[in-house]
């Protein structure tokens, strides 16, 4: 077993056990919704001292538990897409 989940235990679950306890915003997905998805791996994570504003700060506890991972994620995408996309040249 990889990480904390019990694979086992959970390739065991019906499709009727996962829409019975599957969030209430869930239930409209539309069929292809999961077609172009991947599968993120955890990565290593180093420890920083960052200045944020404190109003995002605030914005990102109120969305709930794990607001340092949303914050990560929000800063992989930024990176990803700048990443992704070529650079204009000046002039």
């Amino acid at each position: 077993m990889r990480g904390r989940a019990d694979l086992v235990r959970l390739r065991r679950v019906s499709e009727r056990e996962i829409q019975a306890t599957s969030p209430r915003e869930l239930s409209d997905l539309p069929d292809d919704f999961w077609d172009q998805a991947t599968v993120a791996e955890p990565s290593a994570k180093q420890p920083i001292s960052l200045r944020v504003d404190t109003e995002v700060l605030q914005w990102f506890k109120t969305q709930g538990p794990r607001y340092q991972s949303r914050i990560n994620a929000v800063l992989r995408s930024y990176m990803v897409h700048r990443r992704n996309t070529p650079r204009r040249k000046a002039g």
